[in-house]
């Protein structure tokens, strides 16, 4: 083993990027994993457990954000990550109750629980297919420059948790100096 790949598994298991086979990251669920009863991924407050009521649920500091809409439906289920994409709620019958429809062909897929509180389905080659369009946007963006400049934002997509256009509430600041200018965000043209 050379020096350079000795280093480079050194830096790897400082950071936690090796597992052992079969071990998931607490967030990631890969194709041919599966939460069963009372399983979830995990990401500070965010949860995305399979209950004992067979509903598929994603939590946001204990409120739930979204949900596969199948209580009542089965016991002892379980959320499956498959290899053709597709990630499915079962009954303990091995009876299908709520799919993301996501059939891509086999392959290595990855269901994400992200920061942004989006759960996202990753095919193969990096791409999303599909999520439950939970993301949260970062509350404050700051910019700052040098020296007094003018700041001109030429496009703003506002959205809400399904992904459509939201009301225009944000407003960019500005600043000239010290005298900041509050400039309302338009979205589709609106106000």
């Amino acid at each position: 083993m050379t020096t350079v790949s000795i280093n480079v598994l050194l830096l790897a298991t400082t950071l936690g990027l090796l597992m052992t086979t079969g071990a998931r990251a607490a967030n990631v669920l890969q194709s041919g994993q599966q939460l069963g009863t009372g399983g979830s991924l995990d990401y500070a407050a965010y949860n995305f457990r399979m209950q004992a009521d067979c509903n598929l649920v994603l939590y946001d500091n204990g409120n739930a954000v979204w949900a596969s809409g199948t209580n009542g439906r089965g016991s002892g289920c379980t959320c499956r990550m498959q290899y053709d994409g597709n990630l499915v709620v079962y009954t303990n019958a091995n009876r299908a109750v709520w799919a993301s429809n996501t059939n891509r062909g086999t392959g290595s897929y990855q269901l994400i629980l992200q920061r942004d509180r989006n759960v996202v389905i990753y095919d193969p080659s990096g791409r999303a297919i599909w999520a439950t369009g939970t993301n949260v946007a970062a509350a404050n963006v700051t910019l700052s420059a040098a020296r007094p400049t003018n700041l001109t934002i030429t496009a703003a997509k506002l959205t809400n948790n399904n992904n459509v256009p939201a009301a225009a509430t944000e407003k960019a600041s500005t600043s000239n100096g010290s005298n900041p200018t509050q400039v309302p965000v338009t979205t589709a043209g609106k106000n």
